[in-house]
């Protein structure tokens, strides 16, 4: 993976997932956090998640979008990867 990528994907893991929180210090995270706040970050993201997928619920299909739908978007049915593999056109 080129050194951008990697970098970017390793930024939004830590910001909007935690993955390697306890790697960075307290004092970096405050540090990032005074020049960017975060204010109700959690909740601001999911409902961007939300807005920017609830008009086109199949590019959920197996992916993590899945979740945030089931979540907050009433009557909202996931695919199931495992049935369409099974009901696939193909024969056996």
């Amino acid at each position: 993976m080129p050194g951008e990528i990697a970098l970017v994907t390793r930024g939004v893991e830590l910001d909007v997932l935690g993955i390697g929180y306890d790697a960075v210090s307290e004092e970096q995270r405050a540090a990032v956090v005074a020049a960017h706040p975060r204010p109700d970050f959690k909740n601001r993201i999911l409902a961007a998640f939300t807005e920017g997928i609830r008009d086109r619920p199949e590019t959920t299909f197996g992916n993590v979008k899945a979740d945030v739908l089931a979540h907050f978007v009433p009557g909202f049915v996931r695919g199931d990867f495992v049935e369409v593999i099974r009901n696939s056109a193909w024969p056996e």
